[in-house]
Formats: C-alpha cells, sequence, structure tokens
C-alpha cells in the first residue's frame, strides 16, 4: 500500500467522524441559538410597533414597512449567502451575518426617521439575519446524515425559544429603558452569532478537490495573448469572449439561484410555489397579534405574552415533528404532514372572528403555534427531500428569494386593508 493510499484512508475515517456524532452535537447546539437569534427575532417586532408609530407619527401601513423588509431580507438573501458559502464557507458567512446584525441594530438606535429605520434594522440586520440562518442550516445538513430529520428539528426549535424569550424580553426593557436603548442592547445580543459561527468549524471531506493549474501550452498562448493586447493589436478570441459575458452571467445566476432545478423537478416547483404563496399570511400574526390584543383592551404585558405563548408551544411540538417525520412510514412523505400543516395555520385565523378576548386569542395562540410547529419542523427537511444536497444551497437561494416577495408585501397589504376597513382585524389573514 502506498503513502497516498494510506493517508486517503486515514482521511477518510476522519472525514466521516464528525457526522452525527462528537463535534456535531455542538454544531447543532450552536444551529439552535442561531435560529433564535435570527428567525426568532422578528417575533419581538410587534411590541414596539405602536411605539414606533407614536414616535414616528406614521400609519398601520408605514410602520409595518419595518418588520417586512426585515423579514424579507432574512428569506430574500439566500444567492448572496450561496455566493459567500461556496466562496468562504458556512463559518464565514454566519460570522459575518452576526456582525451586520448588529451593526444595523445599533445604528437602528440612532434613526430619527421611519426611512432611517427601514435600512438600518430592515435592510442591514435582515441581511446580516439571512447570513447566519441560511449558513447555519447548510452547515446543519452537512454534519448530519442519518440523523438529519431530527437534527433539523432541533434546530428550529431555536426558533421557538427565540418566540418565547425575544417578546418578552423586549417587553421588559421598552418599560425600564424605551425602545432606542432596547435596540442598542440587542445589536450586542445579536453578536453571539459570530460565536455560535466559529463552532462551525468546516468538514473536511475524504475526496478532496484539487486546483486546476493551467496547461504550459495554455499560459504560453495566453501570455502571448496578454502582450498582443497590450501592444495594441485585437485578439482572435476576444470577440468571443464579449459575446460569452451574457452566457457567463446567465450560468452564475444559474449555479446560485437553481433555475435549472426549478425548470426540471417538478416537486421542487410546485413545492417552491405554495410556499410562497403561504408566506403572505404566514408571518403576519407576529406583527399585528400584540397591537390587535393591545387595541381590544388586552393589558400590554398580556399582549406580549401572546406571543411568547406560541414560542414556549413550539418548543415542544418541533421536537416530535421531527421524530414523528423522521419515522420510516413517512419517508417521502413529509410533503403530506406539511401540507395538513399548513392547513391548520389558516383555519386556525377564523378563531379570531369569534372574539378578541385574552381566553379567546389563547386558544387560538396555540393552534396556531400547534400548526407553526409542524411548518418549522418540515420546512427545510422537504425541501432537502425534494433536491440533491449538492445543490441545496443554490436551491434554498431561490426559494427564499421567491418567499420574500410575499413576505415583503404581507404585512403593509394588511395594513392597507386595515386603514380601508378602519379597524385592525386579524381576519384580513
Amino acid at each position: 500500500m502506498t503513502r497516498e493510499q494510506c493517508y486517503g484512508n486515514c482521511l477518510g475515517k476522519w472525514s466521516a467522524k464528525p457526522q452525527d456524532r462528537g463535534w456535531a452535537w455542538m454544531v447543532l447546539l450552536a444551529a439552535v441559538l442561531l435560529q433564535g437569534l435570527t428567525l426568532g427575532f422578528p417575533s419581538c417586532i410587534g411590541v414596539f410597533f405602536t411605539d414606533l408609530q407614536h414616535e414616528f407619527q406614521a400609519s398601520n401601513s408605514e410602520t409595518s414597512w419595518f418588520p417586512s423588509i426585515m423579514v424579507a431580507v432574512l428569506h430574500g438573501g439566500g444567492p448572496l449567502c450561496s455566493i459567500l458559502v461556496k466562496r468562504f464557507g458556512y463559518r464565514f458567512a454566519v460570522m459575518l451575518g452576526g456582525l451586520l446584525s448588529s451593526v444595523g441594530m445599533v445604528s437602528s438606535s440612532f434613526c430619527k426617521s421611519l426611512g432611517q429605520l427601514y435600512i438600518t434594522a430592515g435592510l442591514i440586520t435582515g441581511l446580516g439575519s439571512c447570513f447566519s440562518f441560511q449558513a447555519g442550516v447548510t452547515a446543519l445538513g452537512h454534519y448530519f446524515v442519518r440523523w438529519q430529520a431530527l437534527a433539523n428539528a432541533m434546530a428550529s426549535t431555536g426558533v421557538s425559544l427565540g418566540f418565547t424569550l425575544w417578546p418578552l424580553l423586549s417587553q421588559y426593557m421598552l418599560d425600564e429603558m424605551g425602545w432606542r436603548n432596547t435596540f442598542l442592547i440587542f445589536g450586542g445580543i445579536l453578536l453571539n452569532c459570530c460565536v455560535c459561527g466559529a463552532i462551525m468549524r468546516p468538514v473536511q471531506l475524504a475526496s478532496g478537490s484539487l486546483v486546476q493549474l493551467p496547461r504550459p501550452g495554455e499560459d504560453s498562448g495566453r501570455r502571448a495573448e496578454e502582450a498582443q493586447l497590450s501592444n495594441g493589436a485585437s485578439s482572435p478570441h476576444l470577440k468571443y469572449q464579449q459575446q460569452n459575458r451574457k452566457t457567463a452571467c446567465f450560468q452564475m445566476l444559474q449555479k446560485y439561484l437553481a433555475f435549472d432545478i426549478f425548470c426540471q423537478n417538478k416537486g421542487y416547483q410546485i413545492y417552491t410555489i405554495g410556499v410562497t404563496w403561504m408566506m403572505m399570511g404566514f408571518v403576519l400574526p407576529h406583527v399585528y397579534l400584540v397591537p390587535y390584543a393591545i387595541q381590544n383592551g388586552v393589558e400590554e404585558r398580556k399582549a406580549a405574552l401572546l406571543i411568547s405563548i406560541i414560542g414556549f408551544i413550539n418548543i415542544f411540538i418541533r421536537p416530535l415533528t421531527g421524530l414523528l417525520s423522521g419515522h420510516r412510514i413517512f419517508t417521502g412523505r413529509r410533503i403530506y404532514l406539511f401540507s395538513l400543516a399548513v392547513l391548520l395555520c389558516g383555519l386556525s385565523n377564523f378563531i379570531c372572528i369569534i372574539s378578541a378576548e385574552f381566553s379567546v386569542l389563547i386558544v387560538y395562540c396555540v393552534i396556531l403555534s400547534i400548526a407553526m410547529s409542524g411548518i418549522g419542523a418540515l420546512t427545510f427537511q422537504v425541501l432537502m427531500d425534494v433536491v440533491e444536497m449538492d445543490r441545496f444551497s443554490s436551491a434554498l437561494g431561490l426559494f427564499t428569494v421567491l418567499e420574500s416577495i410575499t413576505l415583503l408585501i404581507g404585512p403593509p397589504l394588511t395594513g392597507e386593508k386595515t386603514l380601508e376597513s378602519g379597524k385592525e382585524n386579524l381576519t384580513h389573514l
């Protein structure tokens, strides 16, 4: 046995070790915290909704652009995240995202208009959260194979923890020090995304790819061509290269946005379109539930507690959903569990027609949280089922770009409906 074969065997054993064992569980813990800091963070914006309205003298529609931009960029920055992951790795992307999120929230504490808030907390923080969240999901897919369904469900409990803790923390800090100082402290908290990124060290593959060097003939030909161009002569390949620039741009978009998968894979196409449409109303309870309850006579602390109830129930239901979907009976059938959760989520909003009392809203939050648990635990697992893992990062990019469109227009559109009807009502969902 040659030295290269021995090295390859040792490297193969070492590279297989991190998957589903050892350091993979530390990466899972980091992913839990990461999703709580990113996906869970927008749940607290509803707590500041009324204060921001009074501060900037803005309407429901104008104020709702702030959380909608944040959530839309969080989901729609997938292609940029894919480029960062492919070029620098998921660890770099996660840590860069944590830095951007922190800078955005610190800057937002000094904003003097809603327009500035759109850029700082909406665009910058949203983009940073996107980098940290999506790169973390990609890292989790590399570290888990056998227990992938359970790992995704466990990681999504971080979102539940965020839903539970962010609103309570926000309401307490808002009462004590106001929204500006609260946003400043949030900037420091979001820096913990960098710590999570440091834990996600790259998985070494057994078969490493070698950098292809140019052949001697090609190198000499390229040098001769550069010499001709420097002397003012025209290269026979110059026109050909200019004509292929558009083709190269299209190929790059196809690489990072997975247009080829969208056109060829019907399962991915139908799933992406369906989730995109669902996101039109999925985020609205986190934006309007708290102000809706306050407007109907519920105390502010109790209103903030409603979002925490949703998150608390998610903590227990999401892992159970992951275990259930990981059973061999549901292999290839997880899409049906996901569809059932989406149906329950939509129907639950009709409970708000009955009454706006606190007890009725608790029942609404319980049913909604069960549905949201299924959606949150299965969204990315179903996506991993319909596309190959080596194209998952690109497929996730296009998937999140399309759903970000409806996430962007959903809250402002509901705000416009509120202005037309003259009252705030969750049945607009």
